[in-house]
């Protein structure tokens, strides 16, 4: 893709909600629809792979009839061993991302998934809970790798205009594939019970079939070939973050992005405990649950792609706000049974899909293609910091505050209303705002 200036100019200046950036370009690449759609196959496969393989292991505890308190803990843990590599490996999956072609950094993340499979085979066939949370956190690093290079790819892949309708279609594929995912783990659980090592041949077949279409990725050249690598992970953050703070449009997104992370974390979490409590289902229909938030999300976020037109439209993030809000409050009443919250949380997470995707092209779209890598690592990393605070957060709520799960879904709600009125009084909107972008 060229990195000339783009044709940008606004529309609806006056509104409240600020304007919105158009994207215009001369014409899509040759052949970017076969890259691009091997880049969503590999995508939905490792989203898919990441979140199974830690559900599996949450149900497998939950499956334990640990204690409360303990269980809590075993989830706690194995939620931060979700979200630490994010952390940690971030910034070194966007140096490579810089360094080397995305399309080879792919590659290489899908080889390493392999040796990962391997692992998590030996992990689930012994019933070792200590290697099964190990096998999380592998997992995990194998996807924070990935991540910077996974987006990066997007604009190098698509023409500028497709850009939020790309956006749209990696939300759709990653949400879809974790909550499948999570279904998946609880098929899995129900029926290799004893005998997970079947488990975890399952999960190594598809990552065979990731890699292979991953070497269907467009090749494109590396971004910056000469940068160096520092063997501190977080030397580039300082960095990375003055980048971000330099551009208040960034800064507003990828504040925005941190929170929606925390809020999915949380209501994961949340999800699992609410359906085993106090609805008093198995793990197949709290998997159902997990479905309905991921399909809202899914189908929310295909939707914003549709509705920006060649556009970043960023009035769908208060938008996006207000829906999770509501329908946060609504989950949150005494005495629903299951399909009243299965369409609440539906409904939650369709507008969790229209709050995403401005968010995430905004990200995509606003870095000089030499720091793209960069400020999408420290972009991803501190999504994860929001995950591994969710972790936290839920703790503290159920196990120290002794919220029942449907008080935790309405604290989220009140959240959600703070982050809404962040995003309303906070976004970037000036009467040049057409220029900045």
């Amino acid at each position: 893709m060229s990195s000339e200036p783009k044709d940008v100019s606004g529309a609806n200046e006056g509104s409240p909600f600020g304007g919105v950036a158009v994207l215009k370009s001369p014409g899509p690449p040759a052949r970017w629809r076969l890259g691009f759609w091997s880049l969503i196959v590999t995508q939905f496969q490792g989203a898919f792979n990441d979140n199974g393989l830690k559900f599996l292991v949450i149900y497998l505890i939950v499956e334990r009839n640990f204690p409360s308190n303990v269980r809590d803990r075993f989830i706690l843990l194995v939620g931060a061993l979700f979200a630490i590599p994010f952390i940690v490996f971030s910034l070194t999956g966007g140096y490579f991302a810089d360094r080397y072609s995305k399309r080879s950094v792919t590659i290489g993340t899908k080889l390493f998934e392999i040796v990962v499979g391997l692992f998590a085979i030996a992990a689930l066939g012994t019933g070792n809970l200590t290697m099964e949370a190990i096998s999380v956190f592998l997992i995990s690093t194998q996807g924070a790798l990935f991540g910077p290079s996974k987006y990066g790819l997007l604009p190098e892949l698509l023409p500028e205009n497709k850009l939020s309708w790309g956006n749209g279609v990696i939300e759709l594929g990653t949400f879809l594939a974790s909550i499948t995912a999570v279904m998946f783990a609880g098929f899995l659980a129900d029926t290799f019970r004893g005998r997970h090592i079947w488990s975890g041949v399952v999960f190594l077949g598809l990552t065979m079939i990731g890699l292979t279409t991953s070497f269907a990725i467009s090749r494109v050249p590396a971004a910056d070939p000469a940068r160096k690598f520092r063997a501190n992970p977080f030397g580039d953050l300082a960095e990375q973050l003055r980048v971000i703070a330099k551009d208040h449009v960034l800064a507003w997104a990828v504040v925005g992005n941190t929170y929606l992370w925390f809020l999915a974390a949380l209501l994961q979490f949340v999800i699992v405990v609410y359906g085993h409590d106090v609805l008093r289902v198995d793990e197949s229909q709290i998997s159902y649950l997990q479905a309905a938030v991921g399909i809202g999300i899914g189908s929310g976020s295909l939707a914003a792609g549709y509705l920006s037109r060649g556009k970043i439209e960023t009035r769908l993030v208060p938008l996006g706000g207000i829906g999770m809000t509501l329908f946060g409050f609504l989950v949150s009443r005494h005495g629903l049974g299951i399909w009243p919250v299965r369409v609440d949380l539906c409904l939650l997470g369709f507008f969790g899909g229209f709050y995403a995707v401005p968010l995430n092209a905004l990200i995509q779209h606003r870095p000089s293609p030499e720091q793209k890598g960069g400020v999408i690592a420290a972009a991803n990393l501190l999504s994860f910091v929001g995950v591994f605070l969710a972790a936290g957060i839920y703790f503290a709520l159920s196990s120290a505050a002794h919220l029942q799960p449907g008080r935790i879904f309405l604290a989220g709600a009140l959240m959600t209303l703070a982050a809404t009125l962040h995003a309303f009084f906070l976004l970037p909107y000036t009467p040049n705002f057409s220029q900045e972008i």
